[in-house]
């Protein structure tokens, strides 16, 4: 059982830290075309497939290692209201962009509390 609760973990902290990745280059992306004449800005899609994913376990489905390895971050284009594509407003992706910072920080956070735990659970068999 704890090699499942491990893989899950590691599993969707590592699911989670490739989408705030994937987030900051989009961002970047964003901010050094924002001035360009016709560009759609991009987004990451994650969170809808992640939801897509809890659904299915509240439906009787499973929730572990393997269950996650269809969900993937994916870039795509920002749609606005009537199907248009979305303005770049500078303030608005530097506000994102420093969220997304924090966000990343504490995901790594996470992953490093996680594996002092498992550390310490392994190191304290060897006593």
């Amino acid at each position: 059982m704890t090699q499942g609760m491990e893989a899950i973990t590691t599993a969707a902290l590592s699911l989670a830290l490739d989408a705030a990745s994937l987030r900051q280059q989009a961002i970047a992306t964003n901010i050094a075309n924002a001035n360009t004449p016709g560009y759609a800005p991009l987004g990451v899609s994650f969170e809808d497939q992640l939801e897509d994913a809890r659904r299915a376990l509240d439906t009787g489905g499973r929730l572990d290692a393997e269950s996650l390895s269809g969900v993937r971050p994916a870039m795509q284009f920002a749609i606005g209201p009537g199907g248009v594509p979305a303005k770049t407003l500078m303030d608005v992706e530097a506000a994102n962009l420093a969220q997304n910072s924090v966000h990343f920080q504490a995901l790594l956070k996470g992953l490093n509390r996680h594996y002092q735990i498992m550390s310490a659970a392994t190191s304290d068999g060897k006593k």
